[in-house]
This record gives C-alpha cells, sequence and structure tokens, in this order.
C-alpha cells in the first residue's frame, strides 16, 4: 500500500512519502459491500464515522469534526475529481452518487489539504471510474434484498490510446425497514478523457441524479425501543419527503508546456432543484452555481534538491433560492402534506475564492518537506424577496480574509519505512442556517471556527511487504467553536461558544496472511481511539467545559477477513464496534455501544467464454443488533413531547445479485 501514488494533491506523492494520514479506498474495498451506500466502506477508515440515518440522512464526521451539525455533512469538504461537491457554505452531499461511478476514494484527515481550502475537518476526494486501457465493455447488474431493496445498473465503456469513456446508469429503490421510509433514486454517469496532442488532456464529467426519500425522522427512546420500525407521529402524518433533480458538470484541461511547466484547470457548475414537505413547512428551493479551479505547477531543483512547487486558485459563486409555505397537512387528516399559502422567500448568494501555494523539497535523500499556505475569503448576502416584503432589503456579510499555513516533514527510516509529522491550521465557515437570527436577519458576530493540528505518525511494511501498518497520534484544538442552540423542535441558530480539544490515535493493520496458487487470505484490523472534550464551552447559563464532545464515539475498530480463491470464491467478513456516544452537551444522555457483523460472498465465471459473470449474496448485520445508526445531537422536548436522539439502525437483513459483462 505505501507505494500508491497519491492523485488528489497537485503535488503527486506516494502514500509513504506524505507527510500527513491519508486514507485509500479502493474498488475491491466498494465491492465488498451491497453497493447501494459507503457507509460501511467508510467506517472501516480510523478517525472517520458515518452515521445513517437513512439512504438520505447521513453524517460524515472525520476526527470528531461535524459531530454537532445536525441533519448533514459540513465541516468536511467534498470532491469528484477535483469539482467541489460541497456547497458554497460547505454542506457535502456523497450518498446519493453511484458507488459504481467511483474507482477511488482518498480522504485527507484534519486541515493538511493546502490546496483544498484547509477545511478543519478534511477532504473526502472521489475518482470516477475508467474503462481499462484498450478495451471496450458493457455490463448490466441486479442487486435485490431485504425491505423491498431493488438495485439495477448499466453501465459501459470504451478506451485506446487517445481516449477514455465510461458511463452508467443506475435505479435504486426501497420500500426501507422503517414507515415513511421509501427511497427512489435514478442517476445517470459519464466520464470521459481525451487527449490533445501531445501534451494536452481533455476531461468532462457529468452526472445527473433524481430522487425521491421519505422521512421517517428521528424517534424519542420510548418508540425507538418499543417501535423501532415507526416513523416519528408528525412526519408520519404528513408524509414527509424530499426530492431534487441535481446536475453536476464539469470540463478540465490539462497541459504540459515543458518538463519543468504543467497546468491543470476545471470549469464546473451545479444545478439542484428541490422539493421537501416537513410537518412545520413545505420548502421549493433551487441552486445554481458556477466555479473555476486551476494550478500551476513548476518542478525543477532548488540549491540542487528537488523541489516542486504548485501555486492556484478555486472560485465560485452560488445562487440559492428558497420559498417557504404553509403545510395543511392536519386539516385533511390521511392525505399527507398540503400546501398552502407562501409566507417567507429568500434569495442568497455565497461566494468564495481560495487562493493556495504549495512546496515540496526532498532535503535529503531521506528527508522530505511539504510546505504552503491557503487564503480564503467568503461572503453571504441575503434578500428577503417575499410578497409581504416591500423593501426587499439586502443583508450583506463576509467572514474577512482566513490565512492557513502548513507545514510537515517525512523522513524514510529504512526500506518501506516512514515517519511524519506535521503541523496545520484550517477553518469553517458558518452555514447560512447557523448565521441566520430568529428574525432572519444575519448574526455578523458569528466567527468562522479556526483550529491548529498537531499530528505524527509511523508508515511501514514489514515482512517483505505482506504486513501494512500506520500509527497515528492526532491533537485538533479549535477556537470559536460553533454550536447550534435550539429555539424549537426543528429549528436553531448557530453561535460561537467557546473552544474544543480533538486528541486521538489512529491504527491500521493490513496482513496477506496467505498468498497462493490457490487461495489469498488478507485480514485487517484498524482502531480510533480519542478523547474529545469542550475546553471552554459556556451556552447561555449553562458550563459545559470539560464536558465530551457531543456526537462521536470515543473509540472505534473493525475488523475483517478476505478470502478468495483461484477458483472465483470470494468471503468477505467485517466486524465493526462502535463505542457509545454523547448525545448532549451535558453529557447526561448516551447512546449504546453496538456491534455489527457484516458477511458477503462472491463467485465470479464465465459463460461460453466471453460473458464474465458474477453471483453475490450477502447478510447485514448478521447478528441482529439494535443499534442507533444515527443520532441527532442536543434533541430537544418541547411541552410533554420528550426528545427524539434517534435514527434506529436497520435489522439483520440480506441481500443477493448478478453481474454479466462482456468484453470486447
Amino acid at each position: 500500500m505505501s507505494e500508491i501514488i497519491l492523485q488528489a494533491s497537485p503535488i503527486k506523492n506516494t502514500l509513504k512519502n506524505a507527510a500527513s494520514a491519508v486514507a485509500v479506498i479502493t474498488t475491491a474495498d466498494i465491492n465488498k459491500t451491497d453497493g447501494t451506500i459507503l457507509t460501511p466502506v467508510l467506517n472501516k477508515i480510523p478517525g472517520v464515522f458515518m452515521q445513517q440515518g437513512g439512504l438520505n440522512t447521513n453524517r460524515i464526521t472525520i476526527r470528531g469534526i461535524g459531530a454537532r451539525s445536525q441533519y448533514g455533512t459540513n465541516r468536511v469538504k467534498g470532491y469528484f475529481n477535483s469539482i467541489p461537491l460541497s456547497s458554497g457554505e460547505g454542506e457535502t452531499v456523497i450518498e446519493d452518487i453511484d458507488v459504481a461511478a467511483i474507482e477511488k476514494i482518498e480522504i485527507t484527515k484534519g486541515p493538511n489539504s493546502t490546496s483544498f481550502g484547509s477545511g478543519l475537518g478534511g477532504v473526502i476526494h472521489l475518482f470516477a471510474k475508467e474503462t481499462p486501457l484498450i478495451e471496450s465493455f458493457g455490463k448490466a447488474t441486479s442487486t435485490f434484498g431485504s425491505f423491498g431493496l431493488l438495485l439495477q445498473r448499466l453501465s459501459g465503456g470504451f478506451s485506446d490510446s487517445n481516449s477514455n469513456l465510461f458511463s452508467s446508469y443506475s435505479d435504486l429503490q426501497s420500500d426501507g425497514y422503517r414507515a415513511n421510509s421509501s427511497y427512489k433514486r435514478k442517476s445517470f454517469n459519464i466520464h470521459g478523457n481525451q487527449k490533445i496532442g501531445n501534451k494536452g488532456n481533455l476531461t468532462f464529467l457529468g452526472i445527473f441524479t433524481r430522487l425521491k426519500a421519505y422521512i421517517p425522522s428521528s424517534l424519542n427512546e420510548n418508540n425507538y425501543n418499543q417501535n423501532p420500525e415507526k416513523a416519528a407521529t408528525t412526519w408520519a402524518a404528513a408524509q414527509g419527503y424530499e426530492s431534487y433533480d441535481k446536475f453536476l458538470i464539469g470540463l478540465g484541461y490539462d497541459h504540459q508546456f515543458s518538463k519543468k511547466w504543467t497546468l491543470k484547470s476545471s470549469l464546473f457548475s451545479n444545478f439542484k432543484d428541490g422539493y421537501e414537505t416537513r410537518p412545520f413547512d413545505i420548502l421549493e428551493d433551487k441552486t445554481n452555481s458556477l466555479g473555476l479551479r486551476l494550478h500551476l505547477n513548476y518542478k525543477d531543483r532548488l540549491l540542487s534538491l528537488p523541489f516542486e512547487l504548485s501555486f492556484g486558485t478555486e472560485l465560485a459563486t452560488e445562487k440559492y433560492q428558497y420559498s417557504l409555505f404553509k403545510n395543511l397537512y392536519l386539516s385533511q387528516p390521511g392525505q399527507g402534506s398540503i400546501q398552502g399559502d407562501q409566507f417567507s422567500a429568500i434569495e442568497q448568494k455565497r461566494k468564495y475564492i481560495n487562493y493556495f501555494l504549495q512546496m515540496e523539497v526532498w532535503l535529503s535523500k531521506n528527508l522530505h518537506l511539504e510546505t504552503g499556505i491557503a487564503l480564503n475569503s467568503t461572503q453571504y448576502s441575503l434578500e428577503d424577496v417575499s410578497q409581504t416584503n416591500s423593501e426587499n432589503q439586502n443583508n450583506d456579510y463576509t467572514f474577512g480574509t482566513v490565512w492557513s499555513p502548513r507545514i510537515g516533514f517525512s523522513y524514510k527510516l529504512g526500506k518501506g519505512k516512514n515517519i511524519y509529522t506535521s503541523v496545520s491550521k484550517g477553518f469553517s465557515v458558518p452555514s447560512v442556517a447557523e448565521t441566520l437570527t430568529p428574525e432572519g436577519q444575519i448574526n455578523t458576530d458569528l466567527k468562522p471556527e479556526t483550529g491548529w493540528n498537531y499530528e505524527i505518525g509511523f508508515k511501514g511494511n514489514w515482512f517483505e511487504n505482506k504486513l501494512y501498518t500506520e500509527l497515528t497520534f492526532f491533537s485538533t484544538q479549535i477556537e470559536n467553536l460553533l454550536v447550534a442552540r435550539r429555539t424549537s423542535d426543528d429549528q436553531y441558530v448557530g453561535i460561537n461558544a467557546g473552544s474544543s480539544s480533538h486528541p486521538g490515535i489512529e491504527f491500521l493493520v493490513n496482513y496477506k496472511l496467505l498468498d497462493s496458487n490457490t487461495f489469498q487470505i488478507t485480514p485487517y484490523f484498524s482502531a480510533t481511539l480519542n478523547n474529545f472534550k469542550f475546553k471552554d464551552f459556556v451556552d447561555a447559563e449553562a458550563d459545559y467545559s470539560g464536558n465530551k464532545l457531543t456526537g462521536v464515539p470515543n473509540k472505534q475498530w473493525s475488523l475483517g477477513l478476505n478470502v478468495n480463491t483461484k477458483k472465483g470464491f470470494g468471503v468477505n467478513i467485517s466486524y465493526l464496534t462502535v463505542g457509545n456516544i454523547p448525545m448532549n452537551d451535558s453529557n447526561t444522555k448516551y447512546s449504546d455501544a453496538y456491534s455489527l457483523l457484516d458477511i458477503k460472498t462472491t463467485y465470479l465465471f464465465t459463460i461460453l467464454k466471453v460473458l464474465k459473470t458474477e453471483l453475490s449474496a450477502g447478510i447485514n448485520n448478521a447478528l441482529d443488533e439494535k443499534y442507533a445508526a444515527s443520532i441527532l445531537p442536543n434533541a430537544v422536548g418541547f411541552g410533554a413531547v420528550p426528545p427524539r436522539y434517534y435514527y434506529p439502525g436497520n435489522p439483520i437483513n440480506y441481500y443477493g445479485g448478478f453481474s454479466v459483462s462482456y468484453v470486447f
């Protein structure tokens, strides 16, 4: 593994030489699951935790960053082939991308990615699947399983010495384990490369997603224990759901001017047209964004030392419009959501620009230096365009300029064994929702979260490269901590409430136990131990200083075994354990620890010597563990209604499938 070339950074490096903790997920790793969502894949990565309230309700945290987000993933940036998946305000959605369109994932933990904005949590890079060189193929896949799961997929590709094209179409449906949780998603993906002369390369990427997903929402403790399959009462009565059409388009061009100078650039655009029915209102929203990303690399020798310099920018402008309507579902019981009069209409504009400078130098044969600095500027504007507002007053705000420096060293101890250390600064700006006061104005007193990350680690191969290990010690210290103060059951405002400390240990082992002409047996083990706490946290009259950080377990470990035979049989077994999670800032409520056992078997064979066929079958949660797959941090009960903390996980469930492919 240590010789893997990392693709995300503008300056290419190997995994072992990188002075940071980077996780690499391959197609083989993704194929060890049922192929519907990345949750079981990401939860094998030390320091990464994905909570799955549903196929459309997820939260990804890295080293505890983003754990207190209310309904989605923020403070962790996402990219697909260097095209941002994160919105202008930092919300990241990767779960509606068909996993079959993903070739590889690289996860940079902490603010160690200078060229991608130095986000506090880190960056998740997805890379589009490509057709193997000099090959054309067509493939059909079907997967079916418990709770009405049906996934149908068609994919195909073409490749020669100058061109590469891959496309796929998928249709994913599920009735869901819980009431009001059916899910339907259609997606189309296309990705291509075309050489332009000897020095140019043109790339394009297109993703279309159409989604309609019902929302069961969270449950209180009594319903979670007694009736976990039910939906929250109000969401069931309103038959709440979200639906949208979403486009992501990117066009890139790379050019090598000489052995020293190279350019990589891309234009990207996002469009979303959404509709969501909730018990408290109905939301219609549209998002349009346009952006540019480019960097110029210079590679030479500096005072006889090999070095490479990369400098560039990423900028985007985004327009977000939403209208809120009354939901009259209570007036006609049993009919679901009924749209009433509009009572609010807001137009938001978001702009950000990142500049970055990154340099890597080999100070000696064994000592490698990485350093860089990023500069960010983010602006929001808000305009009330509702019919009831005659003034249409603009409300503008900027978070100023944020500087994010970084320095890291990697030292080669011996063949295949490196030690590294790094210091970096990162930041996260508040989302628009967090900036709004109860009156709908932007809170100009809010500041971005900032934090310094310190880490030291070891990466090494042993026993003639049969054993690979990683060990990382890290500590992230965050100031101006952004927290959500609830004002009603489904509404909150953001405040800067103090600081938090995120120290921890990450450990990874991959071992090729047996590699013979008959069997391949590869066990693995990963673990995360942490002691995340609020250092200084006062919210109103409550002092939470010294309490454990809400929404993240203090331990998480994964153990697995992969067995493959030369005759096409394969078995993948994974066992995940997650510690208990503080569900509120006062630490008076914890979720229970849980363990999940997943098993998948596959059989590969060829029909008529030309049709490559795969049969698969699997069990998720084979021990039928009862657990909270996600929690809602700091849920509040109003009146006699108890707080709804819990999203129940699926009980034991089964799936099976087959695929047939033809290679031209």
